[in-house]
């Protein structure tokens, strides 16, 4: 049983329950903002303007990460399909049943059109590996060597809509 004093007319009973389940969500996003994705630890500030900062900074950096998993869900083991699965649902109440594609996901450790799966964690890794160097010669030449990213992580930066450069 949920309790609200939000008026019926403002908040039907379904909405109600689907706000209440979106409690989760945000656990999830203070869990990641303390944990491995974010690892924002404890910082003590004794200065006003400093914590407002630093709390700017966290909720800033989970707003990106948040927008990056929306854009990753096809290659990350998120559902990227849950609209059909909601519009097949009877009850907000009932238990969310995944798709049929995020089953297919999980099963293979693949896409559909055959790339690996990850956790955003793994995603981020894989990532990491594209390099920017800029290496200096005599004279104060220099060069940008951007690594060649793989098909994956090409991929994942079409995904993301963001195409890495040499020169910035």
């Amino acid at each position: 049983m949920l309790r609200t004093p939000v008026p019926q007319a403002e908040l039907e009973a379904e909405a109600t329950v689907r706000s209440y389940k979106a409690l989760s969500t945000v656990e999830r996003a203070f869990r990641s903002c303390k944990t491995v994705d974010l690892e924002v630890r404890p910082v003590f500030h004794w200065n006003e303007d400093r914590v407002r900062a630093h709390v700017f900074l966290c909720l800033l950096a989970y707003h990106l990460e948040w927008h990056m998993r929306q854009a990753l869900t096809p290659i990350l083991f998120d559902d990227h399909d849950r609209t059909a699965t909601e519009a097949q649902r009877l009850s907000p109440v009932r238990k969310a049943q995944v798709s049929p594609a995020a089953r297919r996901k999980a099963a293979g450790k693949r896409t559909d059109d055959g790339y690996p799966v990850h956790s955003f964690r793994t995603l981020l890794a894989d990532l990491a590996t594209v390099t920017r160097n800029t290496v200096r010669f005599d004279r104060g030449l220099c060069a940008t060597v951007l690594a060649t990213p793989t098909a994956f992580q090409q991929h994942a930066f079409d995904l993301l809509g963001i195409a890495p450069a040499a020169d910035l």
